[in-house]
């Protein structure tokens, strides 16, 4: 059922309720309203009734008849329209319409009362009479038929009756008429909403305000839930190519490690009288190999996780609390490298943990694999400080080592998936991953000279949170794992 006939459905039982309870309302002050007026009359007619009634008594007491005929033919010219019953100790005087003597009046009363007799009401007013020259009282009843106000009172419940019944139909049909009018941004919505398919078509929802608040709410959460779902199906698309990715680069880069390795045990089984000191190398080699398989297989993982990574992940993270943390592992695994650290405390940024540490982490690793100094030590400086850029405060980290450098023609590919020297022993993932954080957490990276124009310098600036400056989004697209040809994303790198 349409929502225009529900309206004039409901409209047109309630509005005949309305207007009956209004004529309810309507009859009750008619009623009240005729029978003061009736009332009023009443006790105007008693004044002058009374009058002759009293007259009456005070001729009778007397004892002349002339008299009394008199003011007897007094009262009934003064009782014309309303009914009298005069009762003293003489006998009872009676004319015109009133209910029949075995009707029972009350015994005092002070105001107009109802009386009913043979389906017929009367107005009753009850006036003592004392005839005060002879000492002689008397009780005179009034009475006013009720017929004339009973008929108006009848009108007006009929009018009120015909009203509600004509109401019934005339309101619901104009109900009818306005709700479908009203209705109508609605059925243009559900019109343009049932022909997009999300699995079938690009098309989205245009949607231009129409001043009604429950459409344009309607039209906006349907807006929401397809982004939502656009961005869910994007991501689902992207898990699994990352799926795939992974799959495709663990079996491509570790065919070789493993057929070394397959290699070198074939030849321990082979030759169980290998010299020792070939053995010594043959299972030195199979360390590297093993080393060299379970580090690509943790950064595999880690490219992986940063593709996946929801933004309910991100958080307020202290740099200066995860550069010592980096900078004191470091120091606990690797007693032959000198690492200092500086750093300014109070520096927060919207960020995953586990990235900005594997950033930080890869780049120490980076420069303890290519950043030693000609006596064959690294020597690494890490530094943290505030900074400000355009208006908004930043976190500036560099990491200083005193090695050859980066020529810079290749300050653009060292980032790039497996980039690697002939002789490095990393895994060629460490500064993608590196790259990977940068564009989650909407930073910039330079890579320039190190101090004194002595090895390599990798400066990394972070948009800092506070109280009233909410965290950077993070991109919806992420696909270092899975983009192995163009690097599509927003990866903020800048050249020296």
């Amino acid at each position: 059922m349409r929502l225009s006939t529900r309206i004039a459905i409901v409209v047109g039982a309630v509005v005949p309720l309305l207007v009956v309870a209004s004529g309810w309302v309507l009859v009750g002050l008619v009623t009240r309203d005729l029978r003061a007026q009736a009332d009023q009359r009443l006790d105007e007619r008693a004044r002058t009734v009374a009058t002759a009634a009293r007259g009456l008594l005070r001729a009778t007491s007397l004892g002349r008849p002339r008299a009394e005929q008199a003011h007897q033919r007094k009262l009934f010219s003064s009782a014309l329209d309303v009914g009298f019953r005069l009762t003293g100790p003489y006998g009872t005087v009676m004319d015109g319409p009133q209910p029949g003597p075995a009707v029972r009046l009350p015994a005092r009363t002070e105001h107009p009362v109802t009386v009913r007799s043979h389906g017929k009401t009367w107005r009753a007013l009850r006036v003592p009479v004392n005839g005060s020259q002879a000492g002689v009282n008397g009780t005179l009843w009034l009475f006013s038929p009720d017929t004339a106000n009973q008929a108006q009172i009848q009108l007006v419940r009929s009018r009120v009756i015909t009203v509600a019944a004509l109401a019934a139909p005339v309101s619901a049909a104009l109900a009818w008429a306005l709700a479908a009018r009203a209705a109508r941004p609605l059925r243009r919505l559900q019109q343009r909403t049932s022909g997009l398919d999300p699995h079938t078509t690009t098309a989205r929802l245009e949607h231009t305000r129409t001043r009604i608040t429950e459409v344009d709410d309607l039209a906006h959460t349907l807006q929401t839930f397809l982004a939502r779902y656009d961005e869910q199906a994007t991501r689902t698309a992207e898990a699994l190519a990352t799926a795939r990715s992974f799959s495709a680069a663990a079996s491509h880069e570790l065919r070789t490690p493993l057929m070394s390795m397959q290699t070198n045990l074939d030849i321990l089984d082979a030759f169980q009288d290998l010299d020792p000191a070939d053995r010594a190398e043959t299972v030195d080699d199979l360390r590297r190999g093993h080393a060299r398989l379970l580090g690509l297989l943790v950064m595999l993982r880690a490219l992986a996780q940063g593709d996946l990574v929801e933004a309910d992940a991100f958080a307020p993270v202290d740099l200066a609390d995860l550069a010592d943390a980096s900078v004191s592992d470091l120091r606990r695994t690797r007693h032959e490298a000198t690492v200092t650290l500086d750093s300014a405390p109070g520096l927060t940024v919207h960020g995953w943990q586990p990235g900005l540490r594997s950033l930080l982490d890869n780049l120490l690793a980076n420069c303890l694999a290519h950043g030693r100094s000609a006596d064959g030590r690294a020597h690494i400086a890490v530094t943290l400080r505030a900074a400000r850029e355009i208006d908004a405060p930043t976190a500036v980290l560099t990491v200083d080592d005193q090695g050859p450098g980066v020529p810079p023609e290749q300050r653009q590919t060292i980032f790039e998936r497996f980039h690697r020297r002939s002789d490095s022993p990393g895994s060629g993932l460490g500064l993608t991953l590196v790259a990977q954080q940068i564009a989650l957490h909407r930073a910039h990276l330079r890579v320039l000279n190190g101090p004194g124009g002595q090895g390599a310098r990798f400066e990394v600036t972070f948009p800092l949170t506070s109280a009233g400056r909410p965290g950077a989004a993070v991109p919806v697209h992420r696909d270092w794992l899975s983009d192995t040809d163009q690097q599509r994303q927003e990866f903020h790198r800048e050249r020296a």
